[in-house]
C-alpha cells in the first residue's frame, strides 16, 4: 500500500438550489484502521446516482449526509487488510464507501462481489442500477408482450437497461430523454420504437404520437410535469413504477407537480408503486442469471460512461444532474 494519506471528499453545505461543486472540498486524513470484524477497503469505482442529490434533503431510505461529512456514495472496493471471517485481501466487495480512497468499516456492510470482466459491470448493468431496471419493470410494472412501456430519463443508468428489457419482453418502448442525440441514440443504437425529446417542449403532444395507443406501463425517473403527461395517457389499469424523481432534487421543482391525482388512478383503475430495489434482493441470483444471458447474447447493450479521478467525482455528479451522461456515470478512482 503505497498511499500515506486517504483522501476525502466533504459536503461543506447543504445547496438551497442548484448543486455546484463549490459545495464540496477534498480533505485529507489518516488512512484507518479496521478493528475486529472489519476490514480496510480501498475504493476502485464510485457509483454516481441522482439519488446522491436527494441524500442531501433528509433522510430517504438511509440517514441524510450531513455538511462537513464525506459525501456518501455507493462503490466497488478491494480488500486490502482484513480482520473479518469471510473476507480476504484482493476481495472485491460493493458498499457505502463514500467519496475517498479508503474506508474501514464492518465487513456486514458490503456486499461480496464476483470477479467479472470489465470490473465496472458490477456498478452498471449488474449492478444497482441493472437490478433496478428489471426489478422495478418486471416485478411492479409487469409488462405483458404487446404492451406499450414508456420510461422516463431513458438515456440513463436505468431507463437504458428498462427500455431493453422491456423490448425482450416483447413489448412496445418510448423513452423520455433530453435531447435529440440522446432521442437518436435510443431508437438507433438501443431499439427503443420511438423517442420523445422533453427539452422539446410539447411533451404531451409527442407522447401521444409515440404511442397512439395509450400507455400501458410506465417507469418514473422524474416525477413533476412528465409524469402528469404520462397519468393523462395510461390506459385502463395500467402500472406505474415510481422509481426516482430526478425533476424534483435538484433546484426548484415544479409548481404544479402532476395534476390528476387522484382523479385519473381512481377512473383509469391505475397501479401506481414505489419501490426501492434492496427489497428484492432475495431474488438477486436469478435477475444477474437473466442480465448476464442477455449481455453474452447482444439483447442487452451497456454503456458506461466514466470519469477520472476523486477530485473530479463533484463536478461529475452536478454533470449527471444536468443530464450529460448516457448510461451509467461512474468515477475511477
Amino acid at each position: 500500500m503505497k498511499d500515506s494519506v486517504n483522501r476525502q471528499i466533504l459536503l461543506v453545505e447543504k445547496p438551497v438550489g442548484k448543486l455546484a461543486p463549490e459545495h464540496f472540498r477534498m480533505s485529507q486524513a489518516a488512512i484507518p484502521e479496521p478493528k475486529d470484524g472489519e476490514a480496510l477497503l480501498r475504493v476502485r469505482y464510485i457509483s454516481l446516482d441522482a439519488a446522491n442529490r436527494a441524500w442531501m434533503h433528509g433522510t430517504t431510505y438511509r440517514a441524510a449526509v450531513e455538511p462537513n461529512t464525506v459525501m456518501a456514495g455507493g462503490g466497488i472496493a478491494e480488500v486490502m487488510l482484513s480482520k473479518a471471517p469471510g473476507l480476504a485481501p484482493g476481495d472485491l466487495v460493493f458498499g457505502d464507501t463514500g467519496w475517498q480512497d479508503y474506508v474501514a468499516a464492518p465487513a456486514k456492510h458490503f456486499t461480496r462481489l464476483p470477479k467479472i470482466e470489465p470490473m465496472t459491470h458490477l456498478l452498471s448493468v449488474y449492478g444497482i442500477a441493472g437490478l433496478t431496471a428489471y426489478f422495478g419493470l418486471l416485478e411492479v410494472g409487469k409488462p405483458k408482450a404487446g404492451e406499450t412501456v414508456v420510461v422516463s430519463a431513458a438515456a440513463g443508468s436505468v431507463g437504458s437497461i428498462v427500455g431493453q428489457i422491456a423490448k425482450i419482453k416483447g413489448c412496445r418502448v418510448v423513452g423520455i430523454a433530453g435531447g435529440k442525440d440522446k432521442c437518436n441514440w435510443l431508437t438507433s443504437e438501443l431499439g427503443f420504437d420511438a423517442a420523445v425529446d422533453y427539452k422539446d417542449g410539447a411533451v404531451f403532444k409527442a407522447l401521444k404520437a409515440a404511442a397512439p395507443g395509450g400507455i400501458d406501463v410506465y417507469f418514473d425517473n422524474v416525477g413533476g410535469d412528465i409524469l402528469e403527461a404520462c397519468l393523462a395517457q395510461m390506459n385502463n389499469r395500467g402500472r406505474i413504477a415510481c422509481c426516482g424523481a430526478i425533476s424534483q432534487y435538484d433546484g426548484a421543482p415544479s409548481a404544479t407537480g402532476p395534476r390528476g391525482v387522484p382523479g385519473l388512478i381512481v377512473v383509469k383503475r391505475l397501479i401506481m408503486q414505489g419501490f426501492i430495489v434492496m427489497d428484492f434482493m432475495d431474488r438477486r441470483d436469478q435477475a444477474l442469471r437473466d442480465l448476464q444471458m442477455w449481455v453474452a447474447s447482444g439483447k442487452l447493450k451497456v454503456q458506461e460512461d466514466i470519469i477520472d479521478g476523486l477530485e473530479n467525482t463533484p463536478q461529475a455528479l452536478v454533470g449527471l444532474l444536468a443530464g450529460e451522461n448516457r448510461g451509467k456515470r461512474m468515477v475511477r478512482v
